[in-house]
């Protein structure tokens, strides 16, 4: 089931890369702000290190019923690298009403590039993807004192629960089959 294919995708704003190794250099600069790390957690790692997660990721899951979706995020205007967005599907749950996959997605925009909408452009993109996968519940975990974040599950279509998972607080979003 596993369908471990991530195409680019384009925004208004955005390319929305498939990740590569290559990637980690500049990607190290755009996550290297400690501050970004306020909540995603960790300190910012190195360009060795993201070149190994990199690897990780692309190598994809050890279930093959799961598929790991990563992109980066390319801006028009100043063509660099800005942040990732990315997408873990999951294959459909016996107990499903609605038959469809799961996608459990994140964003991160690096501090230069924050409050210009990017992570909600890039969020509603990812979504408007996970509808052409059969995926009909799309899940955000932000932690509560996120507004920003919050604000860009919001921008998506999602919309918080009362499930809290490690102190984050779950947003879902139900798409129609078909």
């Amino acid at each position: 089931m596993s369908d471990h294919v991530t195409v680019p995708l384009r925004s208004e704003r955005l390319d929305l890369e498939p990740l590569r190794i290559e990637h980690a250099a500049e990607m190290a600069v755009v996550l290297g702000d400690p501050s970004l790390h306020t909540f995603i957690g960790d300190a910012p790692a190195s360009e060795d290190a993201l070149r190994a997660r990199y690897a990780r990721m692309l190598a994809g899951s050890p279930d093959p019923e799961v598929s790991w979706c990563n992109w980066v995020l390319r801006s028009h205007a100043e063509s660099v690298l800005t942040g990732t967005v990315q997408a873990t599907l999951f294959p459909a749950a016996p107990t499903s009403p609605s038959g469809g996959r799961s996608a459990e997605v994140a964003w991160v925009v690096g501090t230069d590039w924050q409050g210009r909408g990017f992570a909600s452009e890039a969020a509603r993109t990812l979504v408007a993807w996970l509808r052409t996968r059969d995926v009909t519940l799309v899940v955000a975990h932000v932690h509560p004192a996120h507004r920003a974040s919050a604000a860009v599950a919001a921008a998506a279509g999602l919309s918080p629960t009362d499930v809290r998972q490690d102190g984050e607080v779950r947003w879902e979003l139900c798409l129609p089959r078909g």
